[in-house]
Formats: C-alpha cells, sequence, structure tokens
C-alpha cells in the first residue's frame, strides 16, 4: 500500500519531503503554519512509528522550528500533533505573535486570512529554501 494522505491534508500545498516527512502549507496569513506529515501508510500515532522513526520525527521537528523560527521572527510557536478530525498523523508547527487575531488562544477554525497566489507561491519558495539551507546541519540527519 503506497503512501497517501487524507482528504483534509491532500488539500494543502506541497512544500518538499524530508526523510520521513512530507512537509505541507496552511494557507492562512494571519499565521505562518506548517505540517509535517510521517510518509508511511497508516500512521494514525506516534504508536505507528518505529523508535527510529520517532527519532527522525522528532529531529525533523526541531528542522521545522528552526526554519520557521527564522522566517517568521514570533513570539511563541507552537507544536501540535492532535488528530482528532484528520486521522493521518501530522504536526503542526505554528508561530504566534502577541496580539495576532486568536492570542492568547488557539488557532483552530478561528481567524482565517488567505495568501494571495503570488504571495502564498513566494511564502512556499522561501520556507523551502530554508529547509534546503538547514538540512545540511548535521544534527538534523535528513541526507
Amino acid at each position: 500500500m503506497a503512501f497517501e494522505l487524507v482528504a483534509g491534508l491532500a488539500a494543502k500545498d506541497f512544500v518538499l519531503d524530508l526523510k520521513l516527512c512530507r512537509v505541507l502549507f496552511e494557507d492562512n496569513k494571519y499565521y505562518p503554519w506548517i505540517f509535517l506529515v510521517p510518509m508511511k501508510e497508516g500512521v494514525k500515532n506516534m504508536t505507528n512509528l518505529t523508535m527510529d522513526e520517532r527519532l527522525q520525527l522528532m529531529r525533523e521537528i526541531a528542522l521545522a522550528e528552526s526554519v520557521m523560527f527564522k522566517l517568521f521572527p514570533c513570539d511563541q510557536d507552537n507544536v501540535a500533533m492532535i488528530g482528532n478530525m484528520t486521522p493521518q498523523l501530522h504536526v503542526h508547527v505554528v508561530c504566534r505573535k502577541a496580539g495576532d487575531p486568536d492570542w492568547p488562544t488557539t488557532v483552530w477554525n478561528n481567524a482565517t486570512a488567505k495568501y494571495t497566489p503570488a504571495e502564498k507561491a513566494q511564502t512556499i519558495a522561501k520556507i523551502k529554501a530554508e529547509f534546503l539551507i538547514q538540512m545540511k546541519n548535521p544534527q538534523y540527519q535528513i541526507d
């Protein structure tokens, strides 16, 4: 069985593939926001990953946080794995600033502002480029 994204994640914009995870982009201008989705079929929870895959996921989360902090300085980054509505393991990495439209509450099902197509393409390209730069750091063991 090949890896496939569930409908809710398949609708997100592709950024790039890492060793374990596919990186996806959330189109919400208020919050710089990406997802990491392990590219392994049938993974709903961390319990579906081997210990080595779990450790790789942690490295890729650290990489994603580093990328997002560099590109989108923020007061708080939120890292969350909540699969109640989307039954495929995915990790949210969201940059938050004090005073944003939903501060200090959660971003789920709240304020949304879409990027223009040009802004979205530029933002995704910027995120991808920064991943490619930071993936060279041996601590992330991506290659």
